[in-house]
């Protein structure tokens, strides 16, 4: 049962309707029994006690075609034991709940109005026509009908509640999810702050001074080492300072179109790549997707400069008719994409299943085509409604 808050109430109802469905049969049975009835009669209720137990094996099936079959099936014997026993025309009861809540919603009141008119008429064969048994089958059928609206509606109040339920759930999973973003961006700003003020300050100082010691005494004998840790400081700076640059991404202030241009020329002119873009300024999506698309863009260029070799990137970012899309494109080496990302999980680089987490987290899609010598393409598609 779908709507688990409600799954008592509905679960009390099926109960009710197989008792009250056994408990009818049983009379008909006594009732053939006990008057002496054809052998007929016994076995089309026994048949019909079959015919409903298999309604138990077509409800798991869950298929709708089935569940017609059945009730049609479940009909044509009630209707013809109905002729010979007049008791069998109460079992008319609950299948008027089965046909408003098996056959389709302008099918289910009219199979109603003609099994109450089968009844009446069996009443009237066996018994002549009377009051009662006009007014018990169609006062019957209004009760069964009135029932079966009560419980349509609070089905589909069910099924509302249960779908609001889950946006809910789903919202405060992006919620969290967007505070967790959040949280690290505001770390790796401080920590950026923090190399900044200390690492990078000691190592430009060092290198200071060891720039003077080289002046002051260029020809004495530890003067190549004296070169050397300058150089070495000199190399750690740099490494410093672009780890700050990587920690501390282009503002978004002014769209992700921008933060990606400006991200894209200050890499080029340090990598020495051609970075050639296609950026469409119109594109307009939440934050959260925003800074996701730029830390996506940061790692695969982290990754163009660290491995790949290559001489030309290409950045995109367009409108689909999925969402938004940001693709990029080098000619450098390439990779085997599938051996690359499973190895990353028993090792420090796990840049693509980083990147695989965050477009998850979005509900996006992301695609890398790539292969040895033949240049990698990402495609990183999101859909405009993230939030």
């Amino acid at each position: 049962m779908p709507h688990r808050a409600l799954a008592p109430v509905f679960a009390g109802l099926r109960v009710g309707l197989h008792v009250l469905f056994c408990g009818l049969l049983a009379l008909v049975v006594v009732r053939v029994l006990v008057t002496n009835g054809s052998l007929v009669a016994l076995v089309l209720a026994g048949v019909l006690g079959l015919v409903y137990l298999a309604g138990l094996v077509v409800a798991r099936t869950r298929r709708r075609a089935w569940g017609i079959v059945w009730i049609v099936a479940l009909t044509l014997v009630w209707a013809a034991l109905v002729w010979l026993v007049p008791e069998a025309a109460y079992l008319v009861f609950p299948l008027f709940f089965l046909y408003l809540h098996l056959l389709p919603r302008g099918v289910g009141p009219i199979a109603v109005v003609l099994t109450t008119a089968l009844t009446i008429v069996a009443f009237a064969v066996h018994g002549g026509l009377s009051v009662g048994g006009v007014v018990g089958p169609i006062v019957g059928a209004g009760v069964a009908l009135l029932i079966g609206l009560g419980y349509s509606a609070l089905e589909k109040r069910a099924a509302e509640r249960e779908a609001l339920m889950a946006e809910l759930l789903a919202t405060r999973d992006r919620l969290a999810a967007a505070e967790r973003e959040q949280g690290t961006l505001a770390e790796r700003s401080r920590l950026a702050r923090e190399l900044h003020d200390t690492v990078a300050q000691g190592l430009s100082s060092i290198q200071m001074l060891l720039h003077a010691a080289e002046r002051a005494d260029a020809t004495g004998p530890g003067i190549a080492h004296v070169r050397l840790a300058r150089q070495t400081a000199a190399d750690g700076l740099a490494e410093t300072r672009r780890f700050i640059r990587e920690l501390a991404p282009p503002s978004l202030d002014r769209g992700l179109a921008s933060a990606l241009e400006r991200l894209a020329v200050g890499w080029g002119s340090r990598e020495g790549v051609e970075v050639v873009l296609d950026l469409d300024a119109e594109v307009s999506m939440p934050m959260d997707a925003q800074t996701a698309l730029l830390r996506i863009a940061q790692g695969a260029l982290a990754n163009v400069g660290q491995h790949a070799r290559a001489h030309r990137v290409g950045i995109r970012l367009s409108p689909v008719d999925e969402g938004v899309q940001l693709t990029v494109t080098d000619d450098g080496v390439g990779f085997d994409a599938v051996r690359a990302e499973s190895a990353a999980s028993a090792t420090d680089s796990f840049g693509l299943r980083a990147m695989r987490e965050r477009v998850d987290q979005l509900d996006g899609r992301i695609e890398v085509d790539s292969a040895p010598h033949a240049g990698t393409t990402l495609t990183v598609t999101l859909p405009v409604g993230s939030s």
